[in-house]
Formats: C-alpha cells, structure tokens, sequence
C-alpha cells in the first residue's frame, strides 16, 4: 500500500500521476484509483481492463466495465454479467449475477438474476441459502438485510440474525450501536436491537465519543448522550410549540372539514369553477369559496390556472368511486364515530364502564351498515393486500377468518390461494353483504359462543384490539376450540413498543370507540398463554399489522 501513495487521478480522469508529474505516458478514456495489489480500473473505448503503475494491461482480457480490487477481488462486467475476478484477470467463480459490490470482511454483496440480493464467501459461492430484497456489506462481521416485508434486520456472517428486531431503515454497527427507523422516526439501538432511549427524531448521526448530533422533528439539532439525555442544543426549533399544539388541538377543523365536503357532495362535485361547484351541491357561491379553500389548505383540492377546482392524489381518495375510497371514513370520524370520543375522560376514570357496542350498533342501520363496513374495505384493501403471500397459509384447506366484516381479507387471501375455502364468521347482518364467490361463505355467529365452524387456519385481523382482555381471552379460547388437529391462529395487529410513543392515539381511540385496546408483543402473549396457546412466530410486515402465528399450548 506504501507503494500506491501518492499516486492519485489527473484532474482530466485520463491517467495517474506521482506528485505532479503523470506515472506513465498511455491515456485512457476514464481511470479509477490503484487499489491493492497496485492495479487501477481503465477504460479506452468499449474496452475496459485493470492496469499497472506503468500503465500497461495487467492481463488479456476484456470488459465492459470494471472496478477497484478490493481484498483481491474486483467486480467487473461482461457480455455475460457481472462477477468478480483476481489479479491475473482469471474469474473467482463461474457464476454471473445482476450485480456486483466490493468484498469486505471475507464476504460480497450480489444481487441474483431474480432481483433478489445475498453474499458471497471469499470463494465466490453463497453464504447462506437466504435470498434479501437488499443486503449491504459487512462491518465488523454484520451487515444490514432488508426482507421482502420491506423491513430491515441485522446477519452475522452466515446469515443468521443479529437479534431479529425489524426496522424500516438500518445501518451497520459503528462503535457498538446502530441508527435505526421505526414507525415513529430515528434513534441508536444496541446489538440486541434494543433502542438506547424512548425519543424519536428525524434525523441522528453514528456515536462519537459517546455523543451523536440529531435533528428533531421540530427542526432543532442538538448532541445527544447515550441515554438520549440532551448534551447542548445547536439550533431551537423551528416551529413555535405553542403552534404546534394549538394545531393539535384544532385537529377536529379537518375531520369536520373533510366530512362536511363529502356530505354536500363537493368532492364529486369537482372538477369545475366556484360558481359550478356551488351549484351542483346546493350552496350559496360564498360559503362554497370557503370551503373550497379550506380544502386546499388541506391539500385534497386545488385551483387551477384557469379557476378550475379539481382534486389531488389525496382528494381522490376522497372520491366516491375510488377502490380505496376513504369517503365513508370521512363520514363516520365527523360523525357517530367522533360523537364517541366526547366520552373520553369518563372512559378513562371509569375503568368498569364501556361504551354502547358499536357493532350491534351498526348491524342495526342498514344505511350505516353500508358505510361503516365500506369504510373497513378500503383500510382492509390497503393494510392486508401487500402481506397476504406473507400469511403462513401453507397446505391449509380450510379457514376462517373470524370477524372478517364483508369478505374483503378473505377474498384477498382467494386471489393469492384459489385451492382454499374461507368461512367469513360475523354478525348474521354483515355477512349478509359478503359478495358471492367461489370458496367463500359467510356464517353468522357470535364470536363470544362455540363457533359452528372448524379449520386449519384462523385468522383474527385486527378483531383483539376491540376488546379487553377478558373478552379477548375468550374470543382466543373459541379458535382455539374450533382448530383442527395441527391448526394454527394467525392474529393481525398492529404491536406496541415497549418504550416507543406510536400508537397511542389509536390506543385511545378504541377506548372510546369500542373499549378495547392496542398492546405490546408482551401484552399479546400473556394474552394467548391464558388462553392455552402459545405465540410460535411474530413478523413485520410493509404494513401497519404484524403477523403473529399462534399453536396450542
């Protein structure tokens, strides 16, 4: 390496030079810079090779691109692919892959001709049989994997897990710690995947002697300690906190906005000038010009050049004929559901009361019933779509997906396995609007008695959380009674941290709402346990819901 000192690439990228005087008299249409054991990447015309300090062709051969050695390895691409080769141009292996990184630590990430990513032992042959949507190099023996499940995760040099705490973004270890993303933002976990502190932030940077710069969501940065204790503040926020919570506080202005709009019919009313829009849904021209700019505000609707209104990607969703339309969800919060919020603080001091059953309560109105359940498809259609491969459905024939609304997860689930039959079990009114599907039906029941049905696979997406845990508890002990020999439990929830501040909003939502409750992974176990099951498997997925695979005890 002493060698190579000194030696850097002329301003032009043409050739090297040794202080200030070129190394040697060949030019070539682009150089890299010299790497162990003194050979340089070059490339004259449509050819690209490795040269020597004296700028003469370390071997025969020819490429169409090739790059620094790293561990005497570098990565090159040919009529056939990308691969490594050594020093004498001869390849590592035989086989040709989509791409090629640099070796670190003994060890290469590829990516396969499939799109899917792993890494090479120094031999050039795969060192474990996983396949990674991404994988990036190794550190001190760990890298960072990202799942098809779009979440992250740190391997040892075998592929095995680190820890198996997921994450949405990742980075290597530096110093014993690592920056990682969760729903809530940035912060350091340990090398159990543990986070240091219970603070977020937009942005942290790798430990220094113990301290990290980060940047708040509020705009401010400061120098943080290990326990996430503030060290020095490098800049005040940027945003006034007393705006921010008086932005909070007004929060009910845009739900009552949004279900105004699509009660007086403007959403479908659009596009078309303030005059038209006023027209078409029966208002003065004045109170239409405010509330159309009230929803610009709000970024669903925008002016045109022209004076036209018309909607935006997020006003589409507003739209009646939207397949994910949030139109009856607009209705419901503005109304029955944002009613049942005013009783809040009695729910909250009066552990022994519960709000009226909002289920009966739906089942009872037909028009509501219609909007309630429409609502529950578009969040279905949304959350369960991207994790349904996900589901641990194997050669299952038979499931149930308990309190599964109006078929929508389960004819998801029949796109994704046609060979399966799915009993939606809920209230006789709902699964009345279940629409007709080979392998499908619907039976009514109470999810609270013996289950009339039995099957290999159970799902419960998103049904726990609207329970205490008594109530929950027996849900539990009804599937687990209407398993058959081998059967499992697959519950869809959104998990708590056990430190983290996320979900806490909808955690008080089901209180006033339904009575029930969010939990941690912990909460969800005790829970399975006193219903004689035990937890056997729990995944993150690109959603908000985890997947949680539950046996017999």
């Amino acid at each position: 390496m002493r060698a190579l000192r000194g030696i850097r690439i002329a301003p032009e990228g043409t050739h090297h030079l040794s202080g200030d005087a070129p190394l040697y008299a060949a030019r070539f249409d682009e150089v890299l810079a010299f790497h162990e054991p003194g050979l340089a990447a070059a490339r004259r015309g449509d050819e690209a090779f490795h040269i020597d300090v004296a700028g003469e062709p370390a071997y025969a051969r020819r490429f169409r691109r090739t790059f620094g050695f790293y561990e005497s390895r570098a990565a090159v691409i040919g009529e056939d692919g990308w691969h490594h080769i050594l020093p004498d141009g001869s390849d590592l292996y035989a086989a040709r892959h989509a791409w090629c990184g640099n070796y670190g630590g003994g060890r290469c990430a590829v990516r396969d001709r499939d799109g899917l990513y792993l890494h090479l032992d120094d031999e050039g042959r795969p060192a474990y049989a996983a396949r990674y949507r991404y994988a990036g190099d190794y550190r001190g023996g760990v890298a960072v994997v990202q799942h098809q499940n779009g979440l992250s995760t740190h391997v040892d040099e075998h592929g095995e897990p680190i820890h198996g705490q997921l994450f949405h973004d990742l980075d290597v270890f530096h110093k014993g710690f690592a920056r990682a993303r969760d729903e809530e933002g940035w912060t350091h976990v340990d090398t159990r995947g543990r986070p240091l502190y219970a603070r977020r932030f937009a942005m942290v940077e790798p430990f220094y002697n113990g301290q990290a710069r980060v940047e708040r969501h509020d705009g401010g940065l400061e120098v943080l300690d290990e326990a996430g204790e503030t060290v020095v503040e490098l800049r005040p926020a940027r945003r006034s906190e007393l705006s921010a919570l008086s932005s909070d506080l007004v929060g009910f202005w845009r739900t009552q906005t949004l279900g105004a709009a699509v009660a007086l019919g403007v959403i479908e009313a659009l596009p078309g000038s303030e005059d038209e829009i006023a027209m078409r849904a029966d208002m003065p021209p004045d109170r239409a010009r405010r509330l159309l700019r009230a929803l610009g505000e709000l970024e669903v609707a925008r002016r045109d050049a022209s004076g036209t209104w018309r909607r935006t990607a997020r006003g589409e969703l507003l739209g009646a004929d939207h397949p994910l339309t949030l139109a009856d969800a607009a209705l419901e919060y503005a109304g029955p559901l944002g009613g049942r919020w005013a009783d809040l603080p009695r729910a909250l001091r009066s552990p022994e009361s519960r709000p009226a059953d909002v289920f009966a309560e739906v089942a009872a109105d037909p028009a509501r019933r219609g909007t309630h359940h429409r609502m529950l498809r578009s969040y279905a259609r949304h959350d369960y779509a991207p994790i349904v491969p996900q589901l641990p459905i194997g050669d299952a024939r038979a499931v149930v997906d308990a309190g599964g609304g109006t078929g929508t997860l389960a004819g998801l689930l029949l796109d994704v396995h046609p060979h399966i039959e799915v009993v939606v079990l809920d209230l006789p009114e709902v699964v009345a609007q279940i629409p007709a599907r080979d392998g499908l039906r619907g039976v009514g029941a109470d999810l609270f008695a013996p289950w009339p049905v039995e099957a290999d696979v159970i799902l419960l997406a998103r049904v726990l959380h609207d329970w205490e845990d008594a109530d929950a508890q027996r849900i539990l002990e009804r599937a687990r009674a209407a398993l058959r020999p081998g059967g499992r439990v697959v519950i869809l929830e959104m998990l708590l941290g056990e430190e983290a501040y996320g979900g806490g909003l909808c955690d008080l939502h089901l209180l006033a709402v339904t009575g029930g409750r969010e939990r941690t992974r912990g909460d969800f176990e005790r829970l399975v346990r006193a219903a004689a099951l035990r937890v056997v498997r729990v995944e993150g997925t690109r959603a908000l819901p985890s997947v949680m695979v539950v046996e017999r005890g």
